[in-house]
């Protein structure tokens, strides 16, 4: 026999499945300025501030074909929330981005909101942007 409270759970449970599952979200994510259609696009998004923007720490690691000067990308069904992108242009495909010895890459790159590091890799909370419904960024590469 179900309970009235037992009959409140299950609808809870419920409407938060329909919550967590039915999102319509759609995150398209716009690379400009690649000055050379050759290698590879990489684009790193992050949800976690304590792992941005560290290899490996991605929630998702999209990799494309860099054919022209602007790359288009679109992630459908995200969970609302808070992320950043980093990215950058793999122009010789070997898997990496290739830096100068002071750190400083020698590749094409950039982030969300298109910041531009001074010193260091910028933070988490200057490069996000939160996704609710349908989200267009564009990040020109610098």
């Amino acid at each position: 026999m179900i309970t009235e409270r037992k009959l409140f759970l299950l609808i809870a449970l419920l409407f938060s499945a329909l919550t967590l599952f039915g999102q319509n979200t759609k995150l398209t994510i716009k690379i400009t300025n690649i000055k050379e259609p050759k290698g590879k696009i990489e684009i790193g998004l992050y949800n976690n501030g304590e792992k941005f923007p560290e290899v490996g720490g991605e929630l998702k690691k999209i990799i494309l074909d860099a054919d022209s000067s602007t790359v288009i990308y679109t992630i459908e069904n995200l969970p609302e929330g808070n992320y950043a992108v980093a990215v950058y242009h793999d122009e010789n495909s070997d898997g990496e981005c290739n830096t100068n010895f002071l750190g400083i890459p020698k590749e094409p790159y950039g982030f969300s909101n298109n910041v531009r590091p001074l010193f260091s890799a910028p933070s988490f909370k200057k490069t996000k942007f939160t996704l609710k419904g349908s989200v267009i960024i564009t990040i020109k590469l610098i």
